[in-house]
This record gives C-alpha cells, sequence and structure tokens, in this order.
C-alpha cells in the first residue's frame, strides 16, 4: 500500500519538526508513516543529492547541522557517550580532544566529515545497566561524570585524571558495583579512599 501523497510531500517538513537531528531509514519511515522501503529509500536520495538532507553514513540520514553526538549514540547500538569526552566537560581532564568517545560491545574508530568517533569496547552486562546514564529526548544516551570516570578506568587501569573535585565519591561508590571488579574497586579506593 502506497502512502498518501500529503505524507509524500510532507517527508522534509516532518524530519525539521522532530526534535532529533539524525535518522535512520526505519526512524523516517515511522516518522511519516510510509511502508514501502524501497521508495523511501529513493526518496531520501534524492533529498541527498537536492541538498535538503545529509548521508553522512550509509543507512543514515541528517539535517544540517546535526547533532554529532546523536550520531555517536545512532552509528553503534546499544551505546552511550562517556570516557574523555564527558570527562574533558565535567573538568576531570583537561587536555583538549575532539573526538567524541563512546562505549559499546566493539572497539571502532570512525570519522564522518570533520568529526572523529572512538568506540571502546566493554561488557554487555556494563552497557545495559543504564545507571548514571542520562537519555536525552533526541535520544543521545550520555554518561554523568562519575560513570564515565568508572569506565575509564575500568578500560584503563593506569589513566591520569587530572581533577577529581567534580567528581561525587558517594555516586561513584553507588554506581561501582555494575562492573563486577575486585580490581577496579581497588583502583578507585586509591583514588577515593573510605573515611
Amino acid at each position: 500500500m502506497n502512502s498518501s501523497p500529503n505524507i509524500k510531500n510532507n517527508i522534509v517538513l516532518s524530519i525539521f519538526k522532530d526534535v532529533k537531528t539524525v535518522f535512520r531509514l526505519r526512524d523516517i519511515a515511522l516518522l511519516v508513516g510510509e511502508k514501502d522501503f524501497e521508495s523511501l529509500n529513493k526518496k531520501m536520495n534524492y533529498y541527498v543529492r537536492t541538498g535538503k538532507l545529509l548521508n553522512p553514513r550509509k543507512g543514515i540520514y541528517a539535517k544540517p547541522n546535526y547533532n554529532s553526538e546523536e550520531l555517536a549514540c545512532l552509528l553503534y547500538t546499544p551505546t552511550y557517550i562517556s570516557l574523555e569526552y564527558v570527562l574533558q566537560k565535567e573538568g576531570v581532564i583537561f587536555q583538549f580532544d575532539s573526538r567524541i568517545t563512546s562505549v559499546s560491545y566493539l572497539s571502532r574508530s570512525i570519522d564522518v566529515q570533520d568529526k572523529t568517533f572512538i568506540y571502546r569496547k566493554i561488557k554487555g552486562e556494563i552497557i545495559a545497566n543504564t545507571k548514571g546514564i542520562s537519555r536525552q529526548i533526541n535520544q543521545v544516551n550520555i554518561a554523568t561524570g562519575e560513570r564515565a570516570f568508572l569506565d575509564l578506568l575500568y578500560l584503563n587501569k593506569n589513566y591520569y585524571f587530572d581533577n577529581l573535585n567534580p567528581l561525587n565519591k558517594a555516586k561513584i561508590y553507588d554506581l561501582l558495583p555494575i562492573y563486577m571488579s575486585k580490581a577496579l574497586t581497588d583502583r578507585v579506593k586509591k583514588l577515593f579512599p573510605d573515611d
């Protein structure tokens, strides 16, 4: 069954009205009520050719000036933004790095236009636990400073942190059981001794 002409004419309008800036083809199909994926794919390719939309990666469409954090969470799922990217924003590490770092089920480095996306592999049960991860309205999943700290310390036992003051010790100890790691617990106790 084909979609109505009204929906066909409003695909770009529907995309621009949505709070998200990055979409998979199936997201667009749901958004506009289109069931014919082949037809929708052709339309999307037309919108990319005519400059109405961008195609930063195969199967992914974006508004101009899209949110790079959204793209980071959409390239591989499940994933959430964490590690150096979050800790830099929180003032825990000082060295500037424009890369967006995330944890996922695989390790990859991907360049999309002028942005680098780094994915570090972590256990599935850690990714599945959403404690300390904020899910924003635009489907960006981002770790709190405490969760990002633990992720990085879990993946890199010798990492040097410039400033631990922005982190909440109680929240760190609350999140620690997610990792089920005695070695990580010992590392945390050295940096944040029990009082």
